[in-house]
């Protein structure tokens, strides 16, 4: 591959997390094709939570489109390779048809047969999908194309701006005394993932109490996500502020998050954030095997709950009790808190 005239595009995963632990192989290519055009495809989301970077030359968003109207896009573009990080039998056909010389991903989905470049994930006896790090699934796509790997560290930046207007709009912010503790109660992944809000609720009133901390209660814009809020303000004692109340946008969000003393979170997309953005992180897990998102974060200390059921893997429990969340004390998550806001 000659790098000066290569125009690469990347076809970014769709889920914010998952993009976040893209990042280590992303700055990988980027370093791999210096010279190179590189333009990445996402959806509106992802480009939110990656933008400002500095590992790609253009974006293009992502239409609702089937196949032969994003290849008609792509074509356009006249790229010379795509690396799928998209794990869809559309983004395959797409640049198959556009046509884009070297494509490059996994073979799974029964799309291998549109990749000139085929990686295949590793999987156990029964046929299922190993359990590794995803960190790991996207570099070995990186590491094919000859890029270094060695570094995986996640990345992300705050724009200057973000930081201004979330002051203007959290103004509570700029006179913190105590530590800065975000909880992030929801989950896109379904509500097999939350830890019980009065649960939340009592952690967040402990840390008031004991440490003089100012919580904020992280949720997205969704009906869902604020009925949780709710919950948990309503079951705390003290007040607490809630994005619910106040919301905010993705760059905001990295901005409050780069403030942070503890984040207190789910097995979901804004842990990922916080880890990328350097701050203590306490996850907890219930359904999902952390062996998919493990990061390696120092700064991480990661709860697990035990139930005969877990790791189910499922987004709905089927069980009328949650008791892999259930299992994870508030007494745990604070005794996990102190050993994280005590850290240098």
């Amino acid at each position: 591959m000659d790098n000066k005239t290569e125009k690469i595009l990347v076809w970014l995963p769709s889920p914010m997390g998952d993009a976040v632990l893209c990042t280590p192989a992303l700055r990988a290519i980027r370093h791999r094709f210096d010279s190179a055009q590189i333009t990445f495809l996402a959806n509106a989301v992802v480009r939110q939570v990656l933008s400002p970077g500095t590992f790609n030359d253009n974006w293009l968003d992502q239409p609702s489109a089937g196949p032969l109207s994003l290849a008609r896009m792509l074509r356009r573009h006249k790229f010379t390779l795509a690396v799928l990080f998209k794990n869809s039998f559309a983004s395959a056909l797409a640049t198959c048809l556009a046509p884009i010389p070297q494509r490059v991903g996994y073979s799974r989905e029964v799309r291998g047969i549109f990749l000139t470049g085929r990686l295949y994930p590793p999987r156990l006896a029964d046929g299922s999908f190993k359990p590794l790090p995803m960190i790991d699934y996207y570099l070995a796509v990186a590491s094919w194309l000859g890029a270094e790997t060695e570094n995986t560290t996640l990345q992300l930046a705050v724009d200057p701006t973000d930081r201004e207007t979330l002051l203007r709009k959290l103004p509570e912010l700029k006179n913190v005394t105590g530590p800065l503790v975000i909880l992030v109660p929801g989950g896109a992944f379904g509500p097999s993932k939350c830890w019980p809000a009065d649960r939340f609720a009592a952690t967040a009133d402990r840390l008031i109490q004991e440490r003089r901390a100012t919580v904020v209660v992280s949720v997205a814009a969704n009906a869902a996500e604020r009925q949780i809020a709710a919950g948990i303000c309503a079951a705390a004692k003290n007040p607490l502020i809630s994005l619910a109340d106040t919301p905010i946008t993705l760059g905001q969000l990295k901005a409050l998050y780069e403030k942070a003393g503890l984040v207190i979170s789910n097995d979901t997309g804004p842990r990922h954030i916080a880890i990328a953005l350097g701050c203590k992180v306490i996850t907890l897990f219930g359904p999902n095997d952390p062996a998919w998102t493990d990061t390696d974060s120092q700064n991480e200390i990661q709860i697990v709950g035990t139930a005969p059921c877990a790791p189910c893997q499922k987004p709905k429990c089927k069980t009328d009790r949650h008791l892999c969340m259930e299992s994870i004390t508030v007494e745990t998550v604070l005794d996990a808190a102190a050993k994280l806001i005590e850290r240098p």
